[in-house]
């Protein structure tokens, strides 16, 4: 069962005559996730520790913006459009439930979105202000934060979704793999085969026209790609003037994978043998193109 906590409401009270309170924040967090405040904080002291960051300078400021923020209502409204009857959907759809938190809270943290294990659960923690900042707040963008995040636990709990190679190639074979199926799960989700949360300004016809192109250039990239200059996940990458299509390509790949095999099977593949499927799919799309 999916267990969403949404603390929209007691945001408010977490600022002193308009400023925002650490005190009563660790008091709120702590209420949500008995002696868990520790962890939030661990996060940005040790962005803080690396010398680059303050948290009055970097911090606080995106924390103090939520509390005027008028757009607080559409993200509200957008969360629980999202949510609503989601344990419902994910069981009629994929025929089993996940078992996870989601919580939609005013946090010190990063990201908007982030999973992790909180007392052996799966977490998903949704973070307000990094929503309102980064401008998430759309039904469109909720999804990709909500459902992308189910289908990675979808995998974690029912295929094997936390495996690594030595070598990187293989690892970022299968981080092209994992990202399809959580785009995968997303798509089915929202009941649209076309559907990228990234969709915006033609991002999707761009990677349709330059399908082919994606995937030789990931290839090529593959034996020297890293963390620090691969193009192809995040929005901050730039591929010709184009982020995550990474997550396009990932989709393709396990579309083509679905025509032979069931989703819970798919799940269920190790990294060695992804690798190899990976290879014959870009054999069989290069060659094509190749004798056109």
């Amino acid at each position: 069962m999916i267990k969403i906590i949404n603390t929209s409401g007691q945001i408010d009270d977490l600022f002193d005559k308009g400023d925002f309170s650490r005190d009563k924040w660790r008091e709120y967090i702590n209420l949500i996730y008995e002696d868990s405040s520790h962890l939030f904080e661990d996060e940005v002291e040790e962005y803080i520790a690396s010398g680059e960051y303050t948290f009055e300078k970097d911090f606080l400021p995106v924390i103090q913006a939520v509390f005027q923020n008028p757009k607080r209502d559409i993200l509200q409204q957008s969360f629980l459009a999202v949510t609503g009857h989601l344990n419902e959907r994910i069981i009629q759809t994929f025929h089993r439930g996940i078992d996870s938190d989601l919580v939609l809270y005013l946090g010190l943290c990063n990201a908007a979105g982030w999973v992790t294990s909180i007392h052996g659960r799966d977490v998903i923690l949704l973070g307000i202000e990094k929503i309102l900042e980064l401008g998430w707040y759309s039904r469109q963008a909720m999804y990709g934060l909500i459902y992308h995040e189910l289908g990675h636990l979808y995998h974690k709990q029912y295929g094997k979704l936390e495996q690594e190679s030595e070598q990187s190639e293989k690892n970022f074979v299968w981080q092209l793999f994992t990202e399809g199926i959580a785009m995968y799960f997303e798509q089915v989700l929202v009941g649209d085969d076309s559907y990228y949360h990234q969709d915006e300004n033609g991002w999707k016809s761009w990677c349709d026209r330059n399908f082919v192109n994606i995937l030789d250039d990931f290839h090529h990239d593959l034996p020297t790609m890293s963390r620090y200059n691969q193009r192809y996940f995040g929005d901050w990458c730039d591929y010709h003037g184009h982020g995550d299509v990474g997550y396009y390509l990932g989709t393709r790949f396990v579309r083509t994978l679905l025509g032979s095999v069931s989703f819970d099977t798919l799940i269920g593949f190790d990294i060695d043998f992804v690798y190899e499927q990976y290879l014959k799919f870009y054999q069989s799309i290069v060659t094509k193109e190749n004798h056109h």
